[in-house]
């Protein structure tokens, strides 16, 4: 294994979503490495450490992750531990994380010396748009990856197994598509395959009404609007709109 190239998948554990009101309770990674044969694979780089947030972790995400204050009483702030984890340099070509936006809310560019991110959510989306959702659990037991360990996988929401499961989608996505393809797709909003709200909610987009398209064009949520005004431009360029019989599909 070749490891003069990598990509960390991080994962963090907080106290709630919005620094600097919250902060890391916990970080954990997994390396992905472009190999000597052109494929990219998990390294043995990988681990996990507690943090002291610096503040109380409410009940509402203990309840998710577990993790207690007398655990974290002891352990380093996030400015004494969060440069190494995040900037192994100079073997690091980029950062990854499912749903990277949030963990980049923590991880700032003078930590991370200005790395690009990929989010592994957002590549999910275009690459294996058939999937009925696109958490990292889902994913995980919908594609079955190649390798995965169940027990090194758990448990779920604490920041070393959430990492490695991530890490085993990000390897198939590097061996399907460039990096640089991953990081495009990762500075856009995400691009929904389905509708997911609503009285559409479940269809493909191009299967709506112009009318209802036009709603979701002014949306609050960027990845909604996003997608609206991609199916927009299609539809523009005389795109299919409807279901398709599968008489129609067979003859596609």
């Amino acid at each position: 294994m070749s490891s003069d190239r990598i990509i960390r998948v991080i994962d963090l554990e907080t106290t709630g979503s919005s620094p600097p009101a919250h902060g890391v309770c916990e970080i954990g990674w997994q390396d992905v490495a472009l190999g000597s044969g052109g494929r990219w694979e998990l390294t043995d780089e990988h681990g996990g450490i507690l943090v002291n947030p610096g503040r109380p972790i409410p009940p509402v995400t203990q309840a998710v992750h577990h993790i207690l204050d007398e655990q974290v009483a002891d352990a380093p702030y996030w400015h004494d531990v969060a440069r190494q984890v995040l900037d192994p340099w100079p073997r690091r070509v980029a950062l990854a994380a499912h749903r990277a936006d949030f963990e980049q809310q923590f991880c700032t560019a003078p930590l991370t010396r200005g790395a690009d991110w990929i989010c592994t959510w957002k590549c999910a989306m275009r690459l294996w748009p058939d999937s009925p959702s696109f958490s990292n659990q889902m994913l995980r037991y919908w594609r079955k990856p190649d390798g995965l360990v169940h027990e090194r996988g758990l448990p779920v929401h604490r920041a070393f197994p959430d990492a490695y499961v991530t890490a085993h989608h990000l390897r198939d996505m590097l061996n399907e598509a460039s990096i640089a393809q991953l990081i495009e797709w990762s500075n856009l909003p995400g691009l929904l395959p389905r509708v997911r709200m609503g009285p559409d909610r479940g269809k493909e987009w191009n299967e709506i009404d112009d009318e209802s398209l036009a709603r979701f064009l002014h949306d609050r949520d960027p990845d909604i609007r996003y997608t609206a005004e991609q199916e927009a431009e299609r539809r523009g360029q005389g795109g299919f709109v409807g279901s398709r019989s599968a008489e129609e599909w067979l003859l596609l």
